[in-house]
C-alpha cells in the first residue's frame, strides 16, 4: 500500500482534536499514546518506501531519505514523550493543578507540535519549511510555559521572541535563494529539488549571503553559539516531556533546515566557504558550553547547555564536509536525540524524587529513585561520548576525519572542549546518582505508582542508542550513506 507523503501528519493531527471529546484524564492519556504509536507506524512505513524509490512525492510535499530518517526521530520521541507526560500530569493533579481541561490542552498541544514538526521533513518547497519550522515555536511555547508561574512564562516569550527574529534571518535567506534562482532561470519555485538541480547555475554571491542568513536564522532554533540565550531557560522550565522533545527532536528538525541549504550551497559555492562558516559556529558552540556546563548548577540547565555542546559538533562535522564526516554527523544526529531525550525524561523522575533542579541538593538517585538514576546516568555516558553508547563512533569519526582534512589545531581544539565536557556532566551526575538518600525508593512506594511509567520511556530511547554504538546494520549504514550523499549535493 502506498501513502501520500502528506499521510505523515495525519495522526498528531486527527488525536489532537479527538482531545476534545475525551471524557477523563485516563482516556486523554490512552488516546496520546495509541495516535503517538499510529504516527510512529507511519512515519516507519513511509521511511521505508522513501529509502525503496528513493521518494515518496504528492502535491509538492516530498519524503526522501533524509527526511525520513528525521521523521521516523520525531515520532520515536513523540512516543517516549506521550508516555512519560501521563505520570508528569499525574502528579500535578496531585497537587492540585491541572483539571481535565489542563490534560486536554497539554496532550492537544503536544500533538500539535509533533504534527509542525513532521511537516519539516516533508517539506519540499523553502517556503513550507520555514513555515514549518515557525510553526515548532508557535505550537511549543505554550507548552514551555504550562506551569505559568514567572519564571516560566519569562522563558516563554525570550523563547518566542529570540526564535522568531533568528526565524526572521532564515526567511530573508529564502528570499534570497529565491532571487538567484529567479536570476538564473530555475524559476518562481522554492522547490528545494529544483534548486539542488539549478545550484551550479546560481549566483555565488547572492547565494553565500543567503547562506549566512539562513544558517543564523535556524542555528538560532537549533541552539547554535552565541544564538543560545533561549535554550537554557526554555529547556530548563518546561515540562520534562517537552524538555525531551525540544532538545532530542525540535533542534534536530532546526539543523535538518541548516543541512537542506547546505546541499545547495556546497554546489554553488563550493565546501571551503561554507567550512569557515560552520567550524566557527562548531568551536564558538564548544566553547561557550563547557564553562556553563563546568559551573552548572540546575541539572536541566546543564543538559540544555550540553545540547549546545552537541549542535556544535554537528557544525564542525558539516565544515569538515568529507562524506564519512557527513555519515558521522547523521549517526550522531540520531544518538544525540536518543540520548538527551532519555536524559530529561529521567531528570523528570529525579525532579519529583527531589523536588528540586539543584545539582547540590540531589544525591543518592540511585537510591531514591532508581529508575531514573541509572537512566539519567546512562544517558549522561551517551551524551559524554562514552562507549557503547553510538555517540561513540559518531564522534570518533567525525573528529577522526576532522584531523585527515587538514585542520590538526581546529579539531584538537574541539576533543579538547569534548573532553571538558565529558568530565563536567560525569562529575556532576555522578555526585546525583551516588551515595546515600533518606526515605524509601519513590518509584516503588504507594498505591498509584507505576514503574513502568518510568522505565519504558527511558528505556526506549536508550536500547538503540547502545545497540547502534555495538552494531550498524547493514540497512541502515546504506540508509546513512545514501542521506550523506544527499547533505552533499549527489542524493
Amino acid at each position: 500500500m502506498n501513502l501520500p507523503a502528506w499521510s505523515i501528519l495525519v495522526a498528531p493531527i486527527a488525536t489532537a482534536g479527538l482531545f476534545l471529546i475525551a471524557p477523563s484524564p485516563a482516556a486523554v492519556a490512552r488516546l496520546s499514546r495509541w495516535g503517538s504509536a499510529a504516527a510512529l507506524a507511519v512515519s516507519a512505513w513511509l521511511a521505508r518506501a522513501a529509502i525503496e524509490r528513493p521518494a515518496v512525492s504528492s502535491h509538492g510535499l516530498l519524503l526522501d531519505p533524509l527526511g525520513a530518517y528525521l521523521a521516523v526521530l520525531v515520532s520515536f520521541l513523540v512516543l517516549a514523550a506521550s508516555l512519560a507526560s501521563e505520570r508528569f500530569l499525574r502528579g500535578e493533579t496531585e497537587d492540585g493543578k491541572p483539571s481535565i481541561a489542563a490534560w486536554r490542552a497539554y496532550y492537544g498541544l503536544l500533538h500539535l507540535f509533533a504534527a509542525s514538526m513532521l511537516l519539516v521533513p516533508i517539506a519540499d518547497n523553502l517556503g513550507i519549511l520555514w513555515v514549518a519550522v515557525e510553526a515548532t515555536t508557535l505550537s511549543s511555547a505554550f507548552l514551555v510555559g504550562f506551569h505559568r508561574h514567572r519564571h516560566a512564562l519569562e522563558a516563554a516569550w525570550k523563547y518566542v521572541v529570540l526564535c522568531s527574529v533568528g526565524l526572521a534571518f532564515a526567511l530573508f535567506g529564502t528570499i534570497l535563494l529565491h532571487e538567484a534562482g529567479a536570476r538564473s532561470g530555475v524559476g518562481a519555485t522554492l522547490d528545494w529539488t529544483a534548486f539542488v538541480a539549478a545550484a551550479p547555475r546560481l549566483d555565488p554571491r547572492i547565494v553565500k549571503l543567503g547562506f549566512l542568513f539562513a544558517v543564523l536564522g535556524y542555528g538560532t532554533k537549533a541552539g547554535l553559539a552565541p544564538l543560545h540565550a533561549w535554550l537554557p531557560d526554555a529547556h530548563g522550565q518546561a515540562p520534562s516531556p517537552v524538555s525531551a522533545l525540544l532538545s532530542g527532536a525540535l533542534l534536530s528538525c532546526a539543523f535538518y533546515a541548516v543541512m537542506r541549504f547546505h546541499a545547495i550551497a556546497v554546489l554553488c559555492v563550493g565546501p571551503h566557504f561554507l567550512g569557515r562558516v560552520f567550524w566557527a559556529f562548531g568551536l564558538a558552540s564548544l566553547a561557550i558550553a563547557a564553562p556553563f556546563i563546568l559551573i552548572a548548577r540546575d541539572y536541566k540547565r546543564m543538559l540544555a547547555y550540553s545540547s549546545v555542546e552537541h549542535m556544535g559538533l554537528l557544525c564542525v562535522g558539516l565544515g569538515i564536509g568529507s562524506p564519512a564526516a557527513i555519515y558521522g554527523v547523521l549517526l550522531h544526529l540520531w544518538a544525540h536525540g536518543l540520548a538527551k531525550g532519555s536524559a530529561f525524561l529521567s531528570a523528570g523522575g529525579i525532579l519529583e524524587a527531589f523536588k528540586t533542579r539543584r545539582i547540590a541538593r540531589v544525591t543518592g538517585a540511585l537510591a531514591r529513585a532508581p529508575a531514573s538514576g541509572f537512566f539519567l546516568f546512562a544517558a549522561t555516558l551517551g551524551l559524554s561520548g562514552f562507549p557503547p553508547f553510538a555517540t561513540f563512533p559518531s564522534e570518533m569519526l567525525i573528529l577522526s576525519q576532522g584531523f585527515r582534512s587538514g585542520r590538526a589545531a581546529a579539531s584538537a581544539a574541539a576533543a579538547a572542549l569534548l573532553a571538558v565536557i565529558f568530565a563536567g556532566l560525569l562529575h556532576h551526575v555522578s555526585r546525583m546518582c551516588l551515595g546515600r538518600a533518606s526515605g524509601p525508593s519513590l518509584e516503588e512506594a504507594g498505591p498509584g505508582a507505576r514503574l513502568w511509567e518510568t522505565v519504558l520511556p527511558p528505556a526506549l530511547l536508550v536500547a538503540p542508542l547502545v545497540v547502534l554504538g555495538c552494531w550498524i546494520p547493514g540497512g541502515f549504514d546504506r540508509w546513512l550513506s545514501a542521506m550523506a550523499g544527499i547533505v552533499l549535493g549527489h542524493g
